[in-house]
C-alpha cells in the first residue's frame, strides 16, 4: 500500500482564530496566553495550600505569585524568542532583525524561554526575599500546562513536524511535502503536558516534595529533557541545522542533555528538613 494513501489528512484548522480588521488572533499566541494564565492559577493553589509545605509554612504568598505573573510572561516570551534566534536561526535574523518581533509566525525556543524565566525568578526572588528554589519548584509544576498548549499550537501551525513514516497515524502536513510524517508535536504535547504534569502533581500532593526545595524543579527539568530527547528521534531536525557532528544528534538533544544532568543532580541534592523537624503528611 502506498504510505501516502494510508496517511491521515491534516485537519482543516486555520492558524488564525479570528480577525478584527488588521488584527489577527492566532492559536499560537492564544496558547501562550492561556498557558501562562492557567499555570498562574495552579501556582496560586500550590502556594496557598499550607499542608504541602514543610511545617505548613509556604515559602511564598499567593500575592507573590500574582506579582510574578508579569515577570514570568516577559521571561518566557523574551527568552523564548532570543533563544530561538541564538540557537536555531541566527543568520536569518541577522539579515532581517525585524523578524524578531514576528512571534505570531512561530519561532520560540523552550530552552531560551526556560533561561529567561530562570533569570526572572532569580531577580524576583531576591527582591522579595523568598527562596528561588521553592519559586522554581512552583513555576516548574505549572509549566506543563503551557507546554501542552504550545505543542498543540505547533501542530495547528503545521510546524516542527516529524520524520517521514509509514505508521498508521502519520500525517501529511501542508508544509512538510507529500510524504506522511510523524505528528511529533502531538508526541511532545502528551509527554511534556499530561504525563509530566501528573508526575509532578503526585510528587507535590502525594509525596510532599515541596518540602525539599529543588526536587520538583529537578524532576521537571529531567522529565522534560528525557521527553524531548525521546521525541527528537521522531522529529525532523531543522533544515538549516540538520544533524550535528555528522551523526544522529540534533540541536534539541544537545540542549536537553545539560537539563537532564542538572535535573538529576537537583533531585539528588534536594534540601532536607532541619534536624528534629518532620514533614507533614499531606495524605492523598
Amino acid at each position: 500500500m502506498n504510505p501516502v494513501q494510508a496517511a491521515l489528512p491534516f485537519p482543516n484548522i486555520d492558524p488564525v482564530l479570528f480577525s478584527i480588521g488588521p488584527l489577527a488572533v492566532h492559536w499560537y499566541g492564544l496558547a501562550y496566553v492561556a498557558g501562562i494564565l492557567i499555570g498562574w492559577r495552579y501556582a496560586r493553589t500550590i502556594a496557598g495550600t499550607q499542608r504541602l509545605w514543610h511545617n505548613n509554612r509556604p515559602a511564598m504568598s499567593v500575592s507573590d505569585i500574582d506579582d510574578f505573573l508579569l515577570w514570568a510572561a516577559v521571561g518566557i516570551v523574551l527568552g523564548g524568542r532570543l533563544g530561538y534566534i541564538l540557537f536555531y536561526d541566527f543568520a536569518a535574523f541577522a539579515d532581517n532583525p525585524l523578524r524578531m518581533f514576528e512571534i505570531w509566525k512561530g519561532g520560540m525556543s523552550f530552552h531560551g524561554g526556560l533561561l529567561g524565566t530562570i533569570i526572572a525568578m532569580m531577580v524576583f526572588a531576591r527582591n522579595r526575599g523568598i527562596s528561588v528554589w521553592s519559586l522554581f519548584d512552583v513555576v516548574a509544576a505549572s509549566a506543563p500546562v503551557g507546554l501542552f498548549l504550545g505543542r498543540l499550537a505547533n501542530f495547528v501551525n503545521s510546524e516542527l513536524w516529524g520524520r517521514v513514516s509509514d505508521v498508521p497515524w502519520a500525517v501529511v502536513f501542508p508544509t512538510g511535502g507529500p510524504e506522511p510524517r510523524h505528528p511529533s508535536q502531538l508526541y511532545e504535547a502528551a509527554l511534556e503536558g499530561p504525563v509530566l504534569f501528573f508526575v509532578l502533581f503526585l510528587l507535590i500532593f502525594r509525596f510532599n516534595k515541596l518540602a525539599r526545595p529543588r526536587f520538583v524543579g529537578g524532576a521537571f527539568l529531567a522529565g522534560y529533557a528525557a521527553s524531548r530527547i525521546f521525541v527528537e528521534f521522531f522529529r525532523e531536525p531543522d533544515a538549516h541545522i540538520g544533524y550535528l557532528f555528522g551523526g544522529w544528534l540534533t540541536m534539541g538533544m544537545v540542549l536537553s542533555v545539560p537539563m537532564l544532568i542538572i535535573g538529576i543532580v537537583a533531585m539528588a541534592y534536594s534540601a532536607q528538613p532541619a534536624a528534629g523537624e518532620k514533614i507533614q503528611d499531606s495524605g492523598t
